[in-house]
C-alpha cells in the first residue's frame, strides 16, 4: 500500500499527469476543505484566477475553481472528484456518418471548453449561468457503434456488453449507449445548466438513452481525507490506484502492462447497482461488518484498526473461523493477479419516490420508501482483463450481493483529450 505523498507544486506537470496525494484524492468534494492542505492543492492545481478573485489563505472560492479542458488525457477521469455528476448516454439518429459525428464532436468540444473555464458558449441563452465553473469537467465517451463509425479498425475486443452475471436484472432503459457524456461539477445548479447546454447541441445528432445524475459529500461536509460513504454507511473506495502511485498509468492508461487501444486513451464501465435500504434495516451493524470485511465506522479491516490498514484474511477469531469471511466484500474483491486492478470513481443515487410507503423484499428493486444506490463508475485499460476477472468473483459470492442488484450496464472507449483549436476523439478522424 502506497503512502501519502506530498503534492507538486503548480507547474511542474501537465493536469493530465499530476501525482496527487492519497488523501487529496479520497475527499469526495476536495475543493472546499480547510484552510491550508487540500484548499492550497486545489488552488495552485486548478489554475490561474483573475486579480482580485482569490482568497489570500485558501485561493479561490469554489464556485470559480476550474479544470483544465486542454490536454493529452480527457478530464474527469483522475481528477479529484467533484460533488455532482450525471452521466448522460446518447443513442445516434439511425443516418449518423463518419462526418455527422465529427461535427457533434467539435460543437460539443467547443461548447465544454467554454463551459469549463467559466464562459458562456455562443448558443447559451444564459451566459450568466456559466460564470461559476466549479471545477466543472466534462468526459466523452464512444459506445461501440459510434467507435465503428469512426475508424472500425481502432474498436477494441473489449467494447461490448459485459457477460451475463447471475445477479444482474438489467434494465434496458439503463444499458449501452452510443456516446457517453460525464459531467462531475462542485455546484449543482453549474451541472445542470451545462447539462441544458451540451444537449441542445446534442439533438439533431442524437437522442438522449439515460441521465444517471449522482452526489458525493458537498464543498467542506467532510474532513481531509475522508473516503466518501455510500448510503449503506459503507466507506466506499478504500483500495483504489491512486494518481501518483506507481500502479495508476497501469490499470487506466495501459503503461507498461497491457496494450492501450489508443495513447492517453482508457475505457469506463458504468454498473448502476440498486441497494435494497430496506432489507438492509434489517441486519444488525455485526452483521453488516460481516457481510463487508470492514468496520463501518471507519472503514478499518476487521484485522485492523486503521482505514488503510491491509486486511488480515488469515487471522482466526477465538473459536478458530476467519475474523474476515470467505464471502465477505473485501475478501472477493481482492486477487492476486496483479491484473485485476480497477480505479473507480463512484457517486451515489437517491431517488424520489412517489407514495412512499411499504416494504421491499430481498431481491427488489422497487417498493419501499426509497430507490437508492450507487453508480459505480470504474475505469481500466481492458475491462475483460481487469474488470471482468473481479466481477465474476463478485458474481459467485459475495454477501453484498444480498442487498445489491446490479440494474444498468454499459462500457465505453475513453478517447484521449486534445489542443486548443482541435476536438475530443480527432486523432481516430486521423
Amino acid at each position: 500500500m502506497a503512502t501519502d505523498r506530498n503534492p507538486p507544486q503548480a507547474g511542474n506537470e501537465s493536469p493530465a499527469r499530476t501525482g496527487w496525494s492519497r488523501r487529496s484524492l479520497l475527499t469526495g468534494a476536495v475543493a472546499g476543505a480547510g484552510a491550508t492542505g487540500i484548499g492550497a492543492v486545489s488552488a495552485a492545481a486548478l489554475g490561474a484566477t483573475a486579480p482580485g478573485l482569490a482568497d489570500a489563505q485558501n485561493g479561490p472560492r469554489p464556485g470559480l475553481r476550474t479544470e483544465p479542458f486542454h490536454g493529452a488525457r480527457q478530464a474527469g477521469v483522475t481528477t479529484l472528484p467533484q460533488a455532482f455528476c450525471a452521466f448522460v448516454g446518447l443513442d445516434l439518429n439511425t443516418g449518423a456518418s463518419r462526418d455527422s459525428l465529427r461535427r457533434l464532436l467539435r460543437i460539443l468540444t467547443d461548447d465544454a471548453a467554454a463551459l469549463t473555464q467559466g464562459e458562456a458558449p455562443l448558443n447559451d441563452q444564459e451566459p450568466w449561468l456559466a460564470q461559476n465553473p466549479s471545477r466543472l469537467t466534462v468526459t466523452v465517451g464512444f459506445g461501440p457503434r459510434a467507435l465503428k463509425l469512426v475508424d472500425a479498425s481502432r474498436v477494441p475486443g473489449w467494447l461490448r456488453p459485459l457477460p451475463a452475471f447471475s445477479i444482474d436484472r438489467l434494465q434496458e432503459k439503463w444499458n449501452q449507449g452510443d456516446l457517453l457524456l460525464q459531467l462531475c461539477c462542485d455546484d449543482k445548479l453549474t451541472l445542470a445548466h451545462a447539462q441544458r447546454v451540451l444537449l441542445k447541441d446534442v439533438r439533431s445528432f442524437a437522442s438522449v438513452r439515460w441521465v444517471q445524475d449522482g452526489f458525493r459529500n458537498t464543498v467542506g461536509a467532510t474532513e481531509d481525507g475522508q473516503t466518501m460513504r455510500n448510503l449503506f454507511g459503507q466507506v466506499d473506495g478504500t483500495v483504489n490506484p491512486y494518481p501518483g502511485e506507481p500502479d495508476h498509468d497501469r490499470v487506466v492508461y495501459g503503461q507498461g502492462g497491457f496494450e492501450p487501444w489508443i495513447q492517453d486513451g482508457t475505457s469506463v464501465v458504468i454498473r448502476r447497482i440498486h441497494m435494497n435500504l430496506d432489507t438492509w434495516d434489517e441486519a444488525d451493524t455485526p452483521a453488516r461488518e460481516d457481510a463487508v470485511g470492514r468496520k463501518l465506522s471507519t472503514g478499518a479491516p476487521l484485522t485492523g484498526s486503521e482505514e488503510h490498514d491491509e486486511p488480515d484474511f488469515g487471522a482466526k477469531g477465538p473459536l478458530g473461523f476467519p475474523v474476515i469471511s470467505s464471502y465477505s466484500h473485501v475478501r472477493r474483491s481482492r486477487s492476486e493477479n496483479p491484473d485485476e486492478k480497477i480505479f473507480r470513481r463512484v457517486y451515489n443515487y437517491d431517488l424520489a419516490v412517489s407514495d412512499a410507503s411499504g416494504h421491499s423484499r430481498s431481491g427488489d428493486v422497487s417498493g419501499g420508501v426509497s430507490n437508492t444506490g450507487l453508480i459505480f463508475a470504474s475505469y481500466q485499460a481492458d475491462p475483460g482483463r481487469q474488470f471482468v476477472p473481479i466481477q465474476k468473483r463478485l458474481d459467485e459470492l459475495d454477501m453484498l450481493n444480498t442487498w445489491t442488484v446490479p440494474i444498468g450496464s454499459a462500457v465505453f472507449a475513453i478517447p484521449p483529450g486534445c489542443g486548443p483549436g482541435g476536438f475530443i476523439g480527432d486523432t481516430l478522424f486521423g
